[in-house]
């Protein structure tokens, strides 16, 4: 049975997921900018606006069924941002940066997202009886929602399966002659991610390492908060 058809929470988790998404992809843009390449720029992608950037299954339409089937991560994707590393003035420096952009995006918005959730919950008993609770309210799901968010994008695209962003920092480091081998694997990335998606090894990776993570950014009551 599908859990409660709920249009105001999900606006509140589409929200700081969308936003999310489309400042990892504007990182990639603007890191690669700095390494010699204006592929992005020249494609009108260096800009905030979600619209440059959603990917109509990645974007909405993934988490929404996610969420109505009660699934307990939530994530999507946007259009990757296009990159020519031939651009690079440096092909490895500039690979690593461009590679950990997206995903450091992501753990800044996480931190300014923590920082926020705090200051809400701290200024919350005082207008606990006031016109301004409901919204308070709000601000608090928004902002935990977003590190929740952060969370799960930081550290999926950090799984080195290809073509996540770890796997391009992975494929830096290792020797030329593996690192060809392994970048071959790229076209069977996605039937590879979905693999580990239906095993759950995936959700295991996801679980092991973001609920620690949550319990000292949010603490007990602040998941309760959310997910209770």
């Amino acid at each position: 049975m599908l859990p409660q058809f709920d249009l105001h929470q999900i606006l509140l988790m589409i929200v700081p997921l969308v936003f999310a998404v489309t400042v990892h992809e504007v990182a990639h843009g603007y890191a690669a900018l700095k390494m010699g390449d204006h592929t992005a720029r020249l494609a009108g992608r260096l800009t905030l606006n979600p619209i440059k950037h959603l990917d109509p299954v990645g974007s909405l339409l993934l988490p929404i069924i996610l969420k109505l089937t009660g699934s307990p991560v939530l994530f999507g994707y946007a259009r990757p941002v296009p990159v020519v590393p031939a651009n690079f003035r440096d092909l490895r420096t500039g690979t690593l940066i461009v590679s950990a952009a997206g995903v450091t995006a992501n753990v800044l918005l996480l931190l300014v997202s923590w920082i926020a959730f705090r200051a809400l919950a701290a200024a919350a008993p005082s207008l606990y009886d006031t016109w301004a609770r409901p919204a308070m309210i709000d601000a608090m799901k928004l902002c935990g929602y977003s590190i929740v968010i952060n969370a799960v994008l930081a550290v999926f695209n950090l799984i080195p399966v290809p073509p996540l962003d770890g796997s391009r920092l992975l494929a830096m480091v290792l020797p030329a002659g593996l690192r060809s081998a392994f970048q071959r694997l790229e076209r069977f990335g996605m039937l590879l991610i979905i693999a580990l998606l239906l095993t759950g090894v995936i959700d295991q990776v996801l679980r092991f390492t973001i609920l620690p993570l949550l319990q000292t950014a949010l603490g007990a009551r602040g998941i309760a908060f959310l997910f209770g």
